[in-house]
């Protein structure tokens, strides 16, 4: 049984490396930590109670991307000691152009805990609650727009370029979650959290069609079929012909302390999300566990502001060729090109309400302990944003010395990389736990000289890091017979 179970493992290993392709790396996922039931609502810690401070218990940030590494943007200059940026007259735009991906993306995710309280409930209970706010964003740039904005148009003429895949979507949302787990049977454990969300801030873009002609004469004709959706405080003004003349963030209602705490708690942008997991059993040493979070959406109705763009019109502007020789900077550029926009947008006095969904993850996973404190860990992440799946796998070697030491080291595929290292440790004194993880550890740096010799990480497209303190009290830990893991209840 334990070889089938094992060559289980290894064939679902074999088959995630030829999937895996972006996203974040699971080192939390397999430590005896409160925080890992939000991968998993199945999961719990081993400890009997837990309280969650405010921002101390587990800030944690996220930066992703699939076409920008370090090395793309610092280099050394061929002919000179010096360093040089992308922005430099010398730097070579084409090497940098042959890594882009049909369609790059940039995703930014931030969560600062509010409160998160845990507790044991009967033999194998466990009840959680969590409040955090969140942050999430993601934003798909085609090819062939920085490919125009930085070698400019002469490559397009008598062409369309098709910019159908341009996307942006950025949210800031509050959640409420409050989950139970529990054994339904001696190999069984189900898990699940239901969230209320309240949206604070969102821009989002539903791009229908979008496309810029180039004519002989170098000039652009843009089509647009997009609407761009923001619920904000923002005041927009528009010209006698219906189109943008202005946008003023409008600042009256954080004046006092009072108009910042009613814009903060507001209640106006309902969402709900569900989270729900399980785990498994399979042998005395194999555990198998999924999950599916984030299942759920925004209704975006207070400070609504539609802006519509519909039509053809000759467009401005789009060229980076003045900043990369010095003529312009990117002050005056961007300008120039948020002129031309203005003559494209409409307002929608009658904004309706919009809806948004969260990006939804599936979480497969498995273990195999060696000892009852020592286990091999694989873990295969799947997100989901909009059209895109995010993929990742992440292959772990854990140690959890009961309720006073856990740490992870994981090696993860993703973002078309082979080369990401994870690390995570934890560690208990009296009633209080720190822990600190990264799922990205850069293994190859380059050297950088000029004035100051210094390091870069060579292939570093990822930053994600979390660390906190947790309050944990007592160390609930059985242990089934004949079992030499550690069984969770």
């Amino acid at each position: 049984m334990r070889r089938k179970a094992l060559s289980l493992l290894t064939v679902a290993a074999i088959l995630s490396i030829f999937n895996a392709s972006g996203q974040d790396g699971q080192v939390l996922y397999f430590m005896n930590l409160p925080q890992n039931h939000m991968m998993n609502p199945a999961l719990r810690p081993s400890n009997s109670v837990y309280v969650g401070l405010p921002v101390l218990s587990g800030f944690s940030f996220n930066v992703n991307n699939n076409f920008v590494n370090f090395s793309d943007i610092f280099m050394n200059d061929q002919t000179s000691d010096s360093v040089i940026t992308f922005l430099h007259p010398d730097y070579d735009v084409n090497r940098f152009l042959d890594k882009l991906h049909r369609k790059n993306s940039f995703s930014p995710e931030m969560s600062v805990p509010v409160l998160g309280i845990g507790f044991a409930a009967g033999k194998d209970g466990y009840f959680f609650l969590d409040i955090n706010d969140r942050v999430e964003g993601n934003v798909v740039i085609p090819k062939d727009l920085i490919t125009l904005l930085l070698n400019g148009n002469g490559g397009f003429v008598g062409s369309r370029i098709d910019l159908s895949s341009l996307r942006c979507d950025a949210k800031y949302f509050r959640e409420f979650g409050l989950g139970f787990s529990r054994n339904f049977t001696d190999k069984l454990r189900l898990g699940v959290k239901a969230k209320m969300l309240f949206g604070i801030v969102d821009m989002s873009i539903k791009n229908r069609s979008l496309g810029i002609n180039v004519n002989d004469d170098y000039s652009h004709v843009l089509d647009a079929d997009l609407a761009v959706n923001i619920s904000a405080p923002l005041n927009v003004y528009m010209n006698d012909e219906n189109h943008i003349d202005s946008v003023v963030f409008d600042d009256n209602r954080f004046k006092t302390a009072k108009g910042v705490r009613n814009f903060l708690l507001q209640s106006g942008n309902p969402g709900f999300a569900i989270d729900a997991g399980a785990t498994y059993d399979l042998t005395d040493r194999i555990q198998l566990s999924a999950a599916v979070t984030d299942l759920g959406f925004i209704r975006w109705s207070k400070d609504v502001t539609t802006l519509v763009a519909d039509s053809r019109f000759n467009f401005s502007g789009l060229s980076m060729d003045d900043v990369l020789n010095g003529d312009k900077t990117f002050k005056e550029v961007g300008d120039d090109m948020l002129d031309s926009l203005k003559d494209a947008f409409t307002i929608n006095r009658k904004s309706q309400p919009y809806s948004t969904w969260l990006p939804s993850a599936i979480t497969l996973g498995g273990s195999y302990m060696l000892t009852k404190d020592v286990s091999l860990g694989i873990i295969s992440y799947s997100k989901f944003i909009g059209k895109q799946v995010r993929e990742a796998l992440t292959l772990s070697a854990n140690v959890n010395l009961g309720n006073a030491f856990s740490t992870s080291l994981g090696y993860t595929l993703t973002n078309h990389r082979a080369d990401n290292l994870g690390f995570g440790m934890a560690f208990r004194t009296g009633f209080t736990q720190f822990y600190f993880l990264t799922d990205r550890l850069p293994l190859t740096w380059n050297k950088i000289s000029g004035d100051n010799t210094f390091l870069i990480p060579s292939n570093w497209n990822t930053i994600s890091f979390r660390a906190g303190m947790n309050l944990c009290f007592g160390n609930r830990i059985g242990k089934k017979k004949d079992n030499p893991m550690i069984d969770v209840q």
